[in-house]
């Protein structure tokens, strides 16, 4: 099998070595958030820890530079869609027509707050999938669990990344003096895909202006 086969292609500059130090701190993260939450929040801890919490660690150790990753995503999302699957809860009840207006609501939601986080559409149909013991909870179920756990995940993030040697929070790394690529450039080319891209344009324009260099001194040798 050659290198290019055991290469992991499916994000770019993925590895071998770095896929296993994001499993070891995934896992260490979910054992950490789950260990502290249960005796402060109780029992309703492990229900959004399984519902969210696993997604969430997914992108802050395998994806630690994703602006969704990032401390305010995970926290903002995480509590902010799982209070809009409560409103929906209480307005709609539990069925299939309450599930998808959490879901979209909660994307509006941490979109219009910046803090879009994938996992935050798990978050949304907890409430709504939930029984009467939760809902009893009312709007503090948001907070405790699901903003407990997602503050605790981004302190295992924050620790494990320091001995990982990855930024996070995740800063860009400055850009040249004399970039050849300005910034207006990059949202021209953003605006004419018609695409999101799970890269911030700083990390983007950095990447493009680092290839560029690359190529110039291939064609020189």
């Amino acid at each position: 099998m050659t290198t290019t086969l055991l290469r992991l292609r499916q994000l770019a500059g993925a590895n071998w070595r770095e896929r296993a130090v994001a499993a070891l701190g995934a896992g260490l993260g979910i054992a950490f958030a789950g260990a502290l939450a249960a005796p402060l929040v109780g029992s309703h801890a492990a229900l959004l820890l399984a519902a969210s919490l696993g997604a969430s660690a997914v992108i802050v150790f395998a994806v630690p530079s994703s602006p969704l990753g990032q401390p305010w995503p995970v926290i903002g999302g995480t509590v902010v869609a799982t209070a809009t699957g409560i409103l929906v809860a209480q307005t709609l009840g539990h069925g299939v027509l309450a599930a998808g207006v959490a879901v979209g609501l909660s994307i509006l939601a941490m979109s219009a707050l910046r803090c879009l986080h994938p996992p935050g559409g798990g978050c949304a149909l907890v409430p709504v999938l939930a029984g009467p013991e939760i809902m009893a909870k009312g709007y503090m179920f948001a907070l405790t669990p699901g903003g407990v756990n997602a503050v605790l995940l981004v302190v295992a993030g924050i620790a494990f990344h320091r001995f990982s040697g990855h930024s996070y929070p995740h800063r860009p790394a400055p850009a040249p003096a004399h970039p050849r690529i300005l910034p207006e450039d990059i949202d021209a080319a953003l605006d004419a895909a018609h695409e999101s891209f799970d890269v911030s344009r700083e990390d983007l324009a950095a990447l493009l202006e680092a290839a560029e260099r690359h190529a110039i001194a291939r064609r020189k040798r």
